[in-house]
Parts: C-alpha cells; structure tokens; sequence
C-alpha cells in the first residue's frame, strides 16, 4: 500500500520500534506521508504530524453494525440500540449486519459487509475475533472501523501476538482502525445547547474520561470523545492532530496509561501548539523506575518517566495526576480569554483566607503582586484603612453586601498590572455571599480578564453556586483552592509558551554535517569507546577537549607531558572502563618528569591487577577552575535519543540534579534546561567566585544535540562528565567522556 520508497527511509526506524515491543503501524503512516513531501530529518523520521481526515469517522454518512442484534439481554442488543440513536442524531444511515438475521430492531440486516446496498463510511465491529473482517472490509473499501473486542495486548503476550496480526491486517487494508478494547465513548450524546469552545477527550480508559464528559452538566461545552483502547492503529497522537485543526476545540483533554511511540505524540504536540490549542494531560506512570543496565552517569539520572515529563514540557504539554486537575485545567483553558498581564491578585472577605491562599499560589510560583499606592488609597475608598490591600486584598466583610462590593472589584480589574482576580469564598454567608458571586459575575461579563472564584462549601447545592456561578461562561469556578492554582498556573504558562513558541522541527537538520562524517569513522559498532576514542567523536563535533596525548611507555609518557604543559593529568584509557577513578586509575596534579614515570607504572600495574586491558595512558592537559557540569546522551524507548545536562564530578552521584530534553531543541530549550537544576547558581558564581561561561555550555549542549540526531541509534550512550565550565568567556572543556555505540 505504500510503496517500495517507503520501506528503504524506515527499515532502521520500524526495527526499533518494534524491537521495543511497540506496533509500527501509526509511524509507517506518518513517515509514508513524510516521505511523500521530502519532510524527513537527517535520521529519516517525519518532521510533522499528518492530520488524519477524521470527519467521516465521527460525522459518518453511513454506518455498519457488524453482529448486529435486538436479543434482549445480549450485550450487543444494548449498544446496536445505542448506535441506533446516535447514527439518528449525526444523520447517518445505519445498516445491521448480521449472516443469522433477517431484521433488527425492525431495520433489513445484510448478511455481509459485501451486501450493503452502498459503500459505509464506518463499520462497528460486535464480534470476539475481528481479525476475519478486515480483508472484508477492505474489499468494501469501508473507511474506518471500531473494535470493541478485547484479548488482546492487555492480556500479555499472545494477546500481544494477536493485536500485531491485527495491526498488520489493517496496516494492509488501508482502512483506519479504533481499537480493539475500546467502548462506546466515541458515540455519546453531547449537548447541543451549549456554546463557546469545546474540550474535545481522549481517553484510553473510558471510565477515566467520565468526570470530563460530565462538565456539560455545569455548562461546558464537548465536541468530541476519543477511546482510543488499545491503540493498534489510530492512536492519542492521531486525535490530537484531528483535534488541533478544528474551529470548535478550545482545548484538549487526555488521559493517557501508555504512548503508542513518542516521536508521534510530539510530532502531535507540535502540530497543537503551532494553532495555539492547549493539550491538557493525565499521564499514569509517575512512579515508574525506568531501570537501565547503563554505563554511564547519564543513563542512571533520568528514569522513563522523567523523559516524559520533560517531553510534554517542551512541546507545550500541561501534565495534571489527577481527573479532577484535568477537568478544571482544561476547562478553563478552553474558555478563558488570552491573559493581558501575569499578575494575580486574591481578592476575600477574610484576611485569613487570603493569606492561606496567596501562599499557596506563590509556592506554586504564580505572581502575586503588591499593588501600587495609589491603587491601595484608591481601595482603601471603600476598604477601612486598617485593612490589609496590598494584595491580599481583603474587604474586612461589609463592602461586598452594597455598591461597594462591585466598585472594589472593578478598582482591581482596571490595574493594568493585573490579569487574573481569584476570589476564594470558603463558605456561604448569605447575603454576602449571594451578592458578591453577583457581583463578580457582571464584573467579568464587563471585563477581558479572568476572575476565577473558589465555592469552599462541600454541599454545593447553593443558588450562587449553581445558578449564579454556574450560569456564567465567563467566571471559571472551582471547589478546591489547589485546582483553581493549577488551573490558573497552566493558563499563564500556556499563553506565555503559545506567544514566543517555534517548532524545533522547523530547523531540524535534514542532512548530515560534515562532523557526521568524520564521527561514522570512529564508531564501533557493538563496542565501548576508550576515553581516547571518545573525546576524539567529541572533536568531530566542535567540542573542546584538554591538549592530551595517548602513550605506551613510560619514556613517552615524559614527553608528552612535556608538549602538553605542567601540570598534568594521567588516566588510564581503555575500551572497557567506565569509571577509573574508583579503580585509583587516575592521577592528577603531576609536576615533574619523575612523578609522570612513577605514575605510568603505577597506572599500568593496577591495570594488570583489575584484569583492565588498556589502549594506553593518556597524558593530559590539567585544567582547572571551573565548574564541573555534565552533559550526555542515552536512548529511550519511546522517544529515541534524548539529551542531559546536570552538576557534574562526584554531584552527579550525590544530587542527581539533571534536565533532559528530547532531539530537536533550540537554544532557548537548552537555557531553559540550565534554568531547571537545582544547582544552577553555580553557574552563576557564588561565595565571590566569577560567573562561568553558560553561553559556551549551551553551546556544548547543542552539538551533542546534533550528535545525538545525526548518528541516532548506532550512539547508545554518550557520557560528557566532568565538562568543565570556565570563566565567563574562556569556553568548556570535555575533561573525560565515555561513548557506547550499538
């Protein structure tokens, strides 16, 4: 179906993915479409997502329920009933299709697929095996199909088994599959008298999309629901595409146990934060060890999940733990309004209550303002003056029960350096309570900005609550201080990365550099590289390595040490060794030509004691001063090389303080990796020491970045450790490394 151009690009790719147990289907449609348009990157994956035409799947024209049945207490009667009413409300024409059936639910029934009286658009699948449909469906030309049946990857591995037969059937028909072990969610009834963007659903488990679909209850809109199950063809990544593209998405929702392949998630992610629509989600796995068999410190620093948080971040990607977190988040993203300013300021009649929560939103890292002088004496017009209104702003009470409730709030709302008014109201108090959600209701009609109320009541049966708040599609009500933060938190930095966002896949390398070249040269497939060897695959990519020199005698290693410069280090450099240090295979400070012989033979006999096989020793240039960092490379099985950088020496053993990012990145990325370590103010210079050079460390970064991308998989671990970080203008020198090619 794809052609012969096709499978040359991705023989590398496929085997990897499948290598990691994962199915090719979605990628060989995306690389197929990539292809087509000359859009790869110098490793041969796609640069963008395709956006799969999805309408007819979800508007069909025609429909076939296959298995079809009216037999009370079968479960298939109940969702052919379902199917029924739903094919009514989207305007399709729905056939039963079932060989032992002459009507259903009144309706003709065809014995086949092949007996329709038109070609269908979609065909929902009601039998255990639907594997011996497929071939059938292909020849029907039906364009998608639905497969509830379950038995299959979720049960281990000959369900595995199965699922990839019936991947590979698909793949071969041309049709686009949902499923298998999916449900009914795609085929819900959403309610039509509700307007403004919509939040369209993803979900993997379709009970854990309930608490989204139920916000229709308190007035938000739903377009769509995507249980995508199994995922052997059509996965979250192909939803996500769909979803971005569409006028009536504010906002995409997800719930998500395991990504398909990683490449396709982001290259998804991409396309949504390129139209601008917020990608909310739920993804189970936080706790996840991520154990590794790695040589390198790298390796050991960042555990699967990890990468997937850093993954999401990059491309926009708000990551929630709980439902309710993603039912609130996404809500008010696909509601409120693009922020004029960052500034937040909490607004009660309790100066208790606001306390609590404006620290809670600053130890959350939201931005809680003092407000100017004249906008305090202005408050304090209604405000007695022995109240706190600096921000907190609290009203003591009394105001909100007259006009001057609503004048306060509208004072706030004209600071320019306000964007988001938060009223926490932990209780009703009527008539206060009453007038103040009035008031902050007409107040946000009248407004651009967000005003975010918190109904603190656990019974939530109130008027203010369910009509007044409820009733407005301005005001963005929640029921837990810790929600509306979150929710506040993403909406500021959706909008902050919406505004200076630029795909990294963009400016993505599509050719190899003349460095690729001359690293091929030094690969070993299979093998570890010596130290030796490893600084020299660094040299072909720009990265400054100290003057040293390889030797195999002691005469030689005098020297070298002579050309290279007192003082010196000496390492022993072999194929196998990781960490010398521990083995007292390092010595460092040598400042005389007899401290250099002594040191060659001490070197080479712990060497023959540990069994160490060496190359040589490497006689170094000693370089100090500096702050040592790392910076490396490891694989990961969903999203292929990833980069890290961290506090380097014996801190990386200690503090674990690390950042990763996945290929491609820009500059900005490799900042904002730097502005995610614990240690950063190292960076900095601290107790009067100077500040180093990060422009230079960013730089390293990046061409490991390149390494990374251009030699792909045959680079399984690369180890930069310590990279020492010089002063401000001085560079970055690689001062060990270790390499593992596959």
């Amino acid at each position: 179906m794809l052609g012969s151009t096709h499978g040359t690009l991705t023989t590398d790719f496929r085997a990897r993915v499948v290598a990691c147990g994962e199915e090719p289907h979605a990628i060989v449609h995306s690389m197929a479409a990539a292809a087509a348009e000359g859009d790869l990157d110098v490793s041969g994956r796609p640069l963008h997502a395709p956006v799969p035409d999805l309408d007819r799947f979800f508007r069909p024209e025609s429909v076939a329920v296959i298995g079809a049945s009216d037999t009370e207490g079968r479960p298939n009667t109940g969702i052919t009933r379902q199917l029924i009413g739903w094919a009514e409300r989207v305007g399709a024409r729905l056939y039963p299709v079932h060989p032992g059936r002459e009507s259903v639910f009144g309706r003709a029934c065809s014995p086949s697929v092949a007996d329709l009286p038109e070609q269908v658009d979609l065909a929902v699948l009601l039998v255990g095996d639907p594997l011996p449909v497929i071939e059938e469906l292909a020849q029907s030309k039906v364009k998608f199909a639905v497969a509830f049946a379950s038995g299959f990857a979720e049960t281990g591995e000959e369900g595995a088994a199965a699922q990839a037969r019936l991947a590979a059937a698909v793949e071969r028909s041309g049709l686009r599959l949902l499923g298998p072990n999916t449900n009914l969610n795609a085929f819900e009834e959403f309610r039509d008298d509700l307007d403004g963007p919509a939040i369209a659903l993803i979900t993997q488990s379709g009970h854990q999309g309930r608490p989204v679909y139920t916000l229709q209850e308190l007035g938000v809109r739903l377009s769509h629901w995507a249980p995508t199950g199994n995922e052997a063809d059509l996965e979250t990544a192909d939803f996500i595409s769909y979803f971005s593209q569409r006028p009536e998405v504010g906002a995409i929702a997800c719930y998500v146990e395991g990504l398909k392949d990683g490449r396709s998630f982001l290259l998804a992610a991409d396309r949504a934060a390129r139209a601008g629509v917020p990608v909310v989600a739920v993804k189970v796995g936080r706790t996840e060890t991520g154990a590794r068999t790695a040589a390198s410190h790298t390796g050991k620093l960042t555990g699967a999940d990890q990468v997937v948080d850093a993954a999401m971040r990059q491309f926009g990607v708000i990551r929630v733990d709980g439902l309710d977190e993603l039912q609130d988040t996404a809500a008010l993203l696909a509601r409120a309004r693009k922020p004029q300013a960052d500034g937040v300021v909490v607004y009660s009649i309790s100066g208790g209550t606001g306390a609590h929560f404006s620290d809670l939103a600053t130890g959350a890292g939201l931005k809680i303002p003092t407000l100017s002088e004249e906008k305090q004496r202005e408050l304090h017009e209604w405000i007695p003056g022995y109240l706190n209104v600096a921000n907190p702003v609290d009203n003591g009470g009394h105001p909100v029960g007259d006009w001057r409730g609503r004048k306060i709030i509208d004072a706030i709302l004209a600071d320019p350096a306000v964007g988001v008014l938060i009223c926490p109201i932990t209780g009703p108090f009527p008539p206060m309570s009453d007038r103040l959600a009035q008031d902050l209701v007409d107040a946000a009609e009248a407004t651009d900005k967000l005003v975010c109320v918190v109904w603190g009541s656990p019974v939530g049966t109130e008027d203010a609550y369910r009509t007044t708040l409820l009733g407005s599609s301005r005001v963005a009500t929640f029921r837990t201080f810790g929600n509306c933060i979150t929710a506040v938190k993403a909406y500021l930095d959706h909008h902050r990365f919406a505004t200076s966002y630029r795909s990294p896949f963009d400016e993505a390398p599509r050719t190899p550099s003349p460095s690729f070249r001359k690293a091929q040269a030094l690969m070993r497939p299979g093998h570890q590289l010596s130290e030796h060897a490893a600084k020299q695959l660094l040299r072909a990519y720009g990265i400054r390595v100290p003057r040293e020199q390889l030797v195999t005698s002691a005469a030689a290693s005098v020297r070298a040490a002579g050309l290279v410069g007192y003082p010196v280090v000496m390492k022993a450099s072999g194929a196998r060794l990781a960490h010398k240090t521990e083995l007292g295979l390092v010595k460092v400070g040598l400042t005389s030509a007899s401290q250099v012989r002594d040191a060659y033979r001490e070197l080479t006999d712990i060497a023959r004691y540990e069994g160490v096989e060496l190359d040589g020793i490497l006689v170094c240039q000693m370089v100090e001063r500096g702050v040592e960092m790392m910076v490396g490379v490891t694989q990961d099985a969903l999203f292929g090389p990833t980069v890290t950088v961290g506090l380097g020496g014996v801190l990386v053993e200690v503090l674990h303080d690390a950042a990763v990012r996945v290929p491609p990145f820009g500059e900005d990325q490799a900042r904002s990796m730097l502005g995610e370590l614990r240690g950063r103010a190292l960076l900095e210079g601290v107790r009067g020491g100077p500040p180093v050079d990060v422009d230079a460390l960013v730089e390293v970064v990046l061409r490991v970045q390149r390494m990374a991308l251009e030699l792909g998989d045959d680079l399984a671990e690369l180890d930069i450790n310590p990279l020492m970080v010089l002063g401000r203008g001085q560079g970055a020198v690689a001062l060990d490394a270790l390499a593992v090619c596959r």
